[in-house]
């Protein structure tokens, strides 16, 4: 028996316990995240269902299920763009079993919502990036513009007289925009629709000139000949799907690019192994032909890397769009 006198002694055996307690903890912690995913693990997705961000998730979560024996559930958590599910995940046990699946609105939030309760690159550990898309700039015939030289002269002339269909104020079709006039130096009148789809169903039905469209939700009514021009792509070089469209750089407005990205996050203080599994099994599913071929049929280009790739992704959006907010003037409650 070791006996201890007096209050040091009695000091040192509780700091000895506590080291003791501490490590036992830190070894079970760490066996934990060994044998990581031990049951079912939730991905929030901050989106209505039958979205691409909710169909790409899907994707995912299955070959994660596949991979790593456990089931990975999808829970819709939709509200307040987005920052509802985002929430819910960045006050979760940090354990590795409730994910965030987010999409560009993560980062362009910031800005937007200055009372959010919480922080993309304070409150999340990043696993890695999944894919990305770009936007296409088209046109009524009717506005009679066949480029992007004309369509900023045109606004240059009647400012604020060219109405462009978004999917909402915030959004990153509205934002898109509100970039490249900003680096075009003009300004153009938004008419915010109710999502995306309503949007682009009142451009092609010809009741709205301009439109930034998603290239998962156009592309098939390009394909099938739908009568507008389309003038260019916010992607950073020529899309194969889109060849002979050039990109807004080439069309004479450099440091427009927009490409959206999709990610994969956990919150913070996640175990770093569990963060390990995660994106080792994210780069090699994204590898696959046959993710590589569903992505594309939504327009999105695979992409994977390192948890700090998303990170410094998140830290460049957020900058980027803080400006462009503050010079359209955008403001919510």
């Amino acid at each position: 028996m070791i006996k201890f006198h007096g209050k040091s002694g009695m000091c040192g055996a509780k700091w000895s316990v506590g080291i003791a307690i501490a490590g036992a903890l830190a070894m079970a912690t760490g066996a934990q995240a060994q044998n990581y995913p031990a049951r079912p693990v939730r991905m929030i997705v901050p989106l209505a269902p039958a979205g691409s961000t909710d169909i790409v998730a899907r994707i995912v979560a299955q070959k994660y299920s596949e991979a790593l024996g456990k089931t990975f559930i999808v829970d819709n958590r939709p509200g307040a763009g987005t920052s509802l599910g985002s929430e819910l995940v960045a006050r979760a046990e940090p354990d590795g079993y409730t994910l965030l699946f987010a999409s560009a609105s993560l980062a362009t939030n910031v800005p937007l919502y200055p009372k959010l309760k919480f922080h993309p690159l304070k409150d999340f550990s990043s696993i890695g990036i999944v894919g990305q898309s770009f936007y296409v700039l088209l046109v009524q015939p009717s506005l009679g513009v066949s480029s992007v030289r004309e369509l900023i002269a045109m606004a240059k002339a009647k400012p604020k007289h060219i109405q462009y269909a978004s999917a909402g104020q915030g959004t990153i079709t509205h934002l898109a925009v509100e970039l490249f006039s900003m680096n075009a130096g003009i300004k153009m009148q938004d008419v915010p629709f109710k999502g995306g789809a309503p949007a682009l169903v009142a451009f092609l039905g010809g009741q709205m000139p301009v439109i930034f469209s998603p290239i998962a939700e156009c592309l098939p009514h390009l394909r099938a000949g739908a009568k507008v021009r389309t003038l260019a792509v916010t992607a950073p070089k020529r899309v194969p799907d889109l060849p002979d469209v050039p990109t807004l750089a080439e069309a004479g407005v450099p440091d427009s690019v927009v490409n959206s990205r999709s990610g994969l996050l956990a919150p913070a203080r996640t175990p770093p192994a569990a963060i390990k599994i995660l994106n080792t099994e994210l780069n090699r599913l994204l590898q696959s032909p046959d993710v590589r071929t569903r992505l594309g049929n939504y327009g999105l280009v695979a992409v994977g890397g390192t948890p700090e790739d998303l990170g410094n992704y998140l830290k460049s959006e957020i900058e980027r769009w803080t400006k462009v907010v503050k010079v359209a003037g955008i403001k919510f409650d």
